[in-house]
């Protein structure tokens, strides 16, 4: 399995994935999950994957090749669209073209044809966009309502998204949110694991070089596993336990509700709870 998340902020975007995928338990390798394709100046863009690995490795391939039809000679490619969106129809119908060819044969094999993409970056022309792309190729975009998107094992590292991440959040805490995801999901995920590809781009820039690739020895990573378990553990331990004993507390335990009862119990066969 592996994770993957992308924000878009007003500030720019931040891209973080793991490296781990597996098939089973005595099958565990690494491979990046992070694409970054670059026209200084013109365009800059980012995918990350989640899925099959052999399917997401054929998207990747078909995306570099891969045009519609547009009515010119050289079709419409991710190197000269015009709009994000347009870069994002070229990728869904990659995805759609790696299921054609191996759809039928995955599926008399009894494997899902399972894939998903985080696609984002700028157009010169544009502004930023960020999309996620499912298996079928459709894809919805991030709004300023919602302005991540993730992709793989996404339950575990989501809380600190929700309730950390607005389109105002500045990069650099964006990022360090995003670290924080990232560890919550290594800390409770077997299937998702080091090293990590993390990368920042800033608004208007049309390239970047803040790209860093972290494993267990990252100084910085190894803070954040440290620190953040401490913190948790401090906040955790400042709040009062609740009180049994009906006594005298700034937050009772032990009060009626205007709607509901405690759970009776059963004491004998014939008894019923309705």
């Amino acid at each position: 399995m592996t994770y993957c998340v992308g924000i878009r902020l007003n500030a720019g975007l931040v891209f973080l994935s793991d490296s781990r995928t597996n098939a089973g338990l005595d099958a565990i390798s690494t491979f990046r999950k992070m694409m970054i394709y670059e026209q200084p100046g013109e365009r800059f863009m980012v995918m990350l994957s989640a899925g099959n690995l052999s399917i997401s490795q054929s998207v990747r391939e078909v995306l570099q090749v891969e045009k519609i039809d547009n009515g010119t000679e050289e079709g419409l490619t991710i190197w000269n669209a015009t709009s994000m969106f347009d870069a994002t129809r070229v990728l869904g119908a990659a995805v759609r073209r790696v299921y054609e060819q191996d759809g039928a044969a995955l599926k008399n094999a009894g494997v899902d044809f399972n894939a998903s993409m985080i696609f984002g970056g700028q157009i010169k022309g544009e502004a930023m966009r960020l999309f996620l792309v499912y298996s079928a190729g459709n894809f919805i975009e991030a709004t300023r309502e919602t302005c991540f998107f993730q992709v793989g094992e996404s339950k575990y590292g989501k809380p600190i998204l929700d309730r950390v991440l607005t389109p105002a959040t500045a990069l650099d805490e964006a990022a360090k949110c995003a670290l924080v995801s990232m560890d919550s999901t290594l800390k409770s995920n077997l299937s998702v694991g080091l090293p990590l590809d993390l990368l920042v781009y800033r608004e208007g820039s049309f390239q970047s070089d803040e790209i860093a690739c972290l494993d267990e020895h990252n100084p910085y990573f190894r803070m954040i596993h440290s620190t953040w378990g401490q913190r948790l553990r401090e906040v955790f331990e400042s709040i009062d336990d609740p009180r049994w004993d009906g006594g005298d507390a700034a937050h009772p335990l032990m009060v009626k509700s205007a709607r509901y009862e405690p759970m009776r119990k059963i004491t004998k066969p014939s008894e019923r709870i309705v």
